[in-house]
């Protein structure tokens, strides 16, 4: 605990730097944009899901509630048919960014805890080590933003483009949080 104490610097701007790092990726370059596009019939599938009344989850359809119904020649034929997907549905209402950004950050901060608990307790104490320790805290800063998204495509049909993007955001939130930690470390 007392090695938290001493990074409490490092780990704040970090994630403070991985923060901006993701404004800018999402306001101001906005290379995500196009990893979400429209249905061709969006207010007919909009009210056929309002008809459904459905709380907010994860769904999958066609859904099958054991895997050897999977098989089965009547869910084939609606695999066949289609669509095959998955779908997330949020509460009703404007979206909550300053719920969604504050979570965020949150979750920038508990990233840079656990790389900075790792590197206290893997690497040395002197600032000869700094580079050793940046080098850590980049591993585990990008394993931890970016790999998740990997999962997703590879189970959830995300497509690879977008996972693509997802590992690069993953990279320069890790350059930043390495040079936050080489620039600080003790």
């Amino acid at each position: 605990m007392n090695a938290l104490l001493a990074l409490w610097l490092p780990i704040l701007l970090c994630a403070v730097v991985v923060f901006a790092i993701s404004s800018l990726i999402h306001m101001v370059f906005n290379w995500h944009a196009g990893d979400y596009r429209p249905l061709a019939n969006e207010d007919a599938v909009r009210a056929a899901l309002r008809t459904g009344n459905n709380p907010p989850g994860r769904y999958v359809l066609p859904h099958c509630k054991e895997m050897k119904e999977m098989g089965s020649p009547e869910m084939l034929q609606k695999y066949r048919e289609g669509p095959v997907g998955h779908l997330t549905l949020l509460p009703n209402g404007a979206p909550a960014m300053g719920k969604y950004l504050g979570m965020w950050f949150l979750w920038t901060l508990v990233v840079a805890i656990v790389a900075a608990y790792l590197a206290s307790r893997l690497i040395g104490w002197d600032h000869s080590h700094a580079r050793a320790a940046a080098k850590l805290v980049a591993a585990v800063t990008f394993i931890a933003h970016g790999f998740g998204t990997v999962t997703e495509s590879i189970w959830m049909g995300r497509p690879w483009s977008s996972s693509a993007k997802h590992l690069l955001d993953a990279a320069l939130y890790a350059i930043g949080s390495a040079a936050v930690f080489c620039w600080l470390w003790p």
